[in-house]
């Protein structure tokens, strides 16, 4: 699953970093940064990320991430370079409630990872395209969590 994760990682940094406007694009686009996968599967994903097509200034329709219409677009880094920072902004706590704030559109990912790993000490996630909520288990302490969460998102603190 790990190799989906950084798939769906990337097509998401790719239409938030250029103008794409085919899949034929980003299928490019994606082999260029060492992705191997067919059409079919790329169709999947983007239906699987809620991805739509939005006009841009200029009219051209291009892809367009769920809740990211006017995302600000910067062509200074390739998807690969853009996925070494795991887009985690912020950890804070209130009683058995933590909120983990991301990039706009790694929430989802980013939860999926914390689901997956099944940490007895969290409930449970809930995120949207830029924040996560987790429940914590009564007693469990914030450090515990914190260091549960440093093995899946590296930059936690």
């Amino acid at each position: 699953m790990k190799k989906k994760a950084n798939r769906l990682d990337a097509i998401k940094m790719l239409i938030s970093s250029k103008e794409i406007g085919s899949q034929e694009e980003l299928l490019n686009a994606l082999t260029q940064e060492g992705f191997v996968l067919t059409q079919a599967t790329l169709s999947r994903d983007l239906k699987q990320l809620k991805v739509a097509k939005a006009a841009n200034i200029t009219g051209k329709y291009v892809y367009v991430l769920p809740n990211n219409i006017m995302y600000k677009r910067s062509n200074e880094q390739s998807a690969s370079e853009m996925l070494m920072n795991s887009g985690f902004v912020s950890l804070q706590f209130s009683g058995n409630i933590a909120v983990i704030r991301t990039r706009p559109g790694y929430a989802s990912s980013m939860a999926y990872d914390i689901d997956n790993r099944e940490c007895s000490g969290i409930l449970g996630t809930i995120a949207g395209d830029d924040t996560i909520m987790l429940v914590v288990r009564e007693g469990v302490s914030h450090k515990e969590v914190s260091t549960f969460l440093s093995q899946i998102i590296p930059n936690i603190k």
